[in-house]
């Protein structure tokens, strides 16, 4: 557009206009703003002093139809294996983290992966702001609450976790998890509640836990290293690691299970992995494909009667095709 704002004046006027009717209020006092606008974009201000070029928006929007997991293999985000395996993950009550950097698709995945769970089962969604568009008929959202101009009447995302508990939900979807609640969304799985998932910044599979650690370091529990990490085993199932190549797409590069603990150290291992795959006359590709090693999580699967066939796990082979891993994704 060749349409430009005036100066600065006019930048606070618009962000006034956007934020009051969300019973916001941007000053040198409160300087930051994140928000929900009533179409479900994501909205951020940041202003004079911590801004130092001035008063700077930025706004997120979304599809109004969230993509299906169709929809990501016809774009090449996920390959149909893994889909099928994760379909039989979350129908199977598999507790699953979707990790990745900033703007990799984490939430769009966890969309798509929400979309497998039965729709008699009562799920709590508990957001910042709320981003995920559940379709199953029995959900209940729940959205955090910043502190008003007086600085009181803060809900957090801790406090809604906790709160969850007391619902009866047969999944607790948390958003993101980026502080002292994974304390207690750690709890929460490891007291009965299957088939949570939650999205988690990080820069890899084995990263993630790493991040956990952490953060439930943040809650202020005295804990153990070791606790915690025998904590995470007990919770979490599945890791699917999601990255942005260089050309812009966003990729599932890695699906790792966690499989125990030994001298102290969470041991994982991949049972899909992005690897380069060349072709005689085209570019090379990349191309999420089977490690060869069957799943320890096979087990709780088929006590739900979700079976795979048994070559399903096989290492990848296409038949005109030369794979070789690429030294770069292997490190990552």
């Amino acid at each position: 557009t060749d349409i430009r704002f005036q100066d600065d004046e006019h930048v606070m006027r618009i962000i006034n206009r956007i934020v009051a009717p969300l019973g916001r209020h941007v000053d040198e006092a409160s300087p930051m703003v994140d928000a929900r606008l009533p179409d479900g974009s994501r909205v951020n201000v940041i202003i004079p002093p911590l801004s130092l070029i001035g008063p700077t928006i930025s706004v997120r929007k979304f599809s109004r139809v969230p993509f299906a997991a169709d929809d990501l293999m016809r774009m090449g985000s996920v390959s149909e294996k893994a889909v099928i395996f994760l379909e039989a993950a979350v129908k199977s009550g598999l507790n699953i983290i979707v990790a990745g950097g900033t703007s990799t698709g984490k939430t769009t995945f966890l969309n798509a992966l929400s979309s497998f769970i039965p729709v008699d089962e009562r799920i709590v969604t508990i957001e910042d702001a709320a981003e995920l568009q559940l379709q199953q008929i029995h959900v209940i959202p729940l959205e955090a609450r910043p502190p008003n101009i007086e600085g009181a009447g803060e809900v957090s995302i801790r406090e809604l976790v906790i709160n969850a508990l007391r619902m009866r939900p047969d999944r607790i979807i948390v958003g993101e998890c980026r502080g002292k609640e994974t304390l207690d969304m750690l709890q929460a799985m490891n007291t009965g509640h299957q088939g949570c998932m939650t999205t988690i910044h990080s820069n890899g599979a084995r990263d993630t836990l790493s991040r956990i650690e952490t953060m439930v370091l943040m809650a202020g529990t005295d804990l153990p290293s070791r606790a915690i990490r025998e904590q995470i085993t007990s919770a979490f199932d599945l890791v699917v690691y999601l990255e942005r190549l260089d050309d812009g797409s966003r990729k599932v590069t890695a699906i790792s299970e966690i499989i125990g603990m030994e001298e102290g150290v969470v041991i994982m291992q991949d049972i899909f992995k992005t690897e380069m795959v060349e072709h005689e006359l085209e570019r090379p590709t990349y191309e999420l494909l089977t490690t060869g090693i069957r799943p320890v999580t096979m087990r709780k699967m088929e006590r739900a009667n979700h079976f795979m066939p048994t070559d399903f796990f096989e290492a990848s082979e296409s038949s005109g095709l030369r794979m070789r891993t690429n030294a770069a994704v292997r490190s990552r």
